[in-house]
């Protein structure tokens, strides 16, 4: 069972890789699969910044990976979509 720091340090990679391809790419992309994206990953922020301190690392990393997998598996598909 990995522990909750290298659980922490995953979500970190994937929200850092998932804001280089943000800047990277060049291409427009859908506004669907980012409304996607954003909306997952604002659930994230949005539970792990509970003023009591209380949050789900399951619930976060499901949301990261999810907005990650949204945002890298349907670009080297060459197009988004939802």
């Amino acid at each position: 069972m990995q522990t909750k720091e290298k659980r922490l340090r995953r979500v970190q990679r994937l929200a850092h890789e998932i804001m280089d391809e943000m800047n990277r790419a060049k291409e427009p992309r859908p506004c669907e699969t980012l409304n996607l994206v954003i909306d997952n990953l604002s659930r994230a922020v949005g539970d792990i910044t509970d003023p009591s301190g209380n949050y789900s690392l399951r619930y976060l990393e499901e949301k990261v990976e999810n907005a990650h997998s949204l945002l890298f598996q349907n670009s080297k598909r060459g197009r988004i979509h939802s």
